[in-house]
């Protein structure tokens, strides 16, 4: 894990407007508007890179709510297109989107099928390493 959160800190793109870290308070807050529990290391991910600006992956942060990476407005809109609503989404990918379980394990929900693709990470940060950071 930090491992990854070096590679993506030293990748950061420079940005007019840099996002900022959520705190805690600010991802309970998040738990309470979505009704769902964020998984442990979408938690951690939050709080520790959620700031960054790489690749074409936009991965949802919790500190701006005029973002349109704001984590409840994408899981509003994940949820209306069919994702299960105890996935909590990570990153839009074109009509498809990356979702966390409640275990924290990374599933890929496909719009064209509504279904969970057969590829999984074990974690979020299983899946910056392999997804993101290819990007």
């Amino acid at each position: 894990m930090e491992e990854i959160i070096e590679q993506l800190r030293e990748l950061n793109e420079p940005v007019p407007v840099p996002l900022e870290l959520p705190e805690e308070e600010t991802l309970v807050e998040i738990q309470e508007q979505i009704l769902i529990h964020l998984p442990h290391g979408l938690r951690e991910f939050l709080l520790t890179v959620s700031d960054v600006v790489y690749g074409h992956l936009e991965p949802v942060t919790a500190s701006d709510p005029n973002s349109h990476t704001y984590l409840p407005e994408v899981t509003a809109t994940a949820w209306d297109l069919g994702v299960p609503r105890w996935l909590v989404p990570l990153c839009q990918d074109g009509d498809n989107y990356y979702v966390v379980d409640p275990e924290g394990e990374v599933f890929l929900w496909e719009a064209d099928t509504d279904e969970l693709a057969a590829e999984t990470w074990e974690s979020v940060w299983h899946w910056a390493r392999d997804v993101w950071l290819e990007s």
